[in-house]
């Protein structure tokens, strides 16, 4: 009964999150190599920098990031379950016809947004990862591109939900009990399958090296050399987007018999 919940009431199935998923990995490769073009640009981080901006109240960065999701919440864009802001204090509502969105999930899932912490791991610890030092004076487009980054890392972590949820219908005798419990380290072990997350991290891995590669006509001694680590890729899901989604289907999951 549940299986056919999960593919019959509203074409939820984990094939169909799969396939997104994968899809995803290419958007945030893209979005690492495009940052990559740019070296670290620290003013761009630098609140003193930017205090002479009106409203802008941080760093040249926070400014673009709250004036970009202002401009996207008035175009519907945070109507959207997938969708997550950085900033939710104070957004202006939509002002475009409200678009009719399957409802999937729990009305738990609104209360789970961790983008406070997908910042702070993306701006401490993975940005001097894979960007180099230096200051080339292109801060708002390095802003920007780490926007782009930020939104992609932020929709795939949080597409958590939907794994949680389809999981759930799927397997709901088993959940149940761990919920119940409020049992997280139970939770954590029926999300966990390593021989998948083995397969992500190689694939996003082969995808930094396919879609990184420097591309030439001769044999100029390119060969190897890639626009973002391959290794820092893997390691991004390994350390991060992979433990940040099983993060949120724990929250997600403890809700959702509320």
């Amino acid at each position: 009964m549940a299986k056919a919940e999960s593919n019959v009431s509203d074409g939820l199935t984990l094939e169909l999150i799969r396939e997104s998923l994968i899809r995803q990995e290419d958007t945030i490769v893209f979005s690492l190599i495009e940052r990559a073009r740019f070296p670290l640009n620290s003013p761009t981080y630098d609140k003193s920098y930017a205090s002479s901006v009106p409203g802008s109240g941080g760093s040249l960065v926070e400014f673009i990031v709250k004036q970009t999701e202002a401009i996207q919440a008035k175009a519907g864009r945070y109507e959207n379950p997938e969708e997550h802001p950085f900033f939710p204090d104070n957004l202006p509502p939509s002002q475009v016809p409200p678009q009719k969105n399957p409802e999937v999930l729990h009305p738990a899932a609104m209360s789970v947004n961790i983008n406070k912490i997908i910042w702070d791991m993306y701006f401490n610890e993975l940005l001097p990862l894979f960007v180099t030092p230096g200051d080339d004076g292109n801060y708002a487009s390095t802003a920007a591109r780490d926007l782009e980054c930020l939104q992609a890392l932020s929709r795939r972590i949080h597409y958590g939900k939907l794994v949680a949820e389809v999981k759930f219908r799927d397997e709901r005798k088993d959940y149940e009990p761990a919920i119940r419990a409020q049992d997280r380290d139970t939770l954590i072990n029926l999300l966990t399958f390593a021989r998948v997350e083995e397969a992500v991290k190689k694939r996003v891995e082969k995808k930094a090296m396919t879609f990184g590669q420097e591309v030439t006509l001769g044999d100029d001694g390119n060969k190897g050399k890639y626009k973002v680590n391959p290794a820092i890729v893997s390691r991004l899901y390994g350390d991060w987007v992979i433990p940040l989604t099983k993060d949120v289907e724990v929250e997600y999951l403890l809700h959702r018999l509320d």
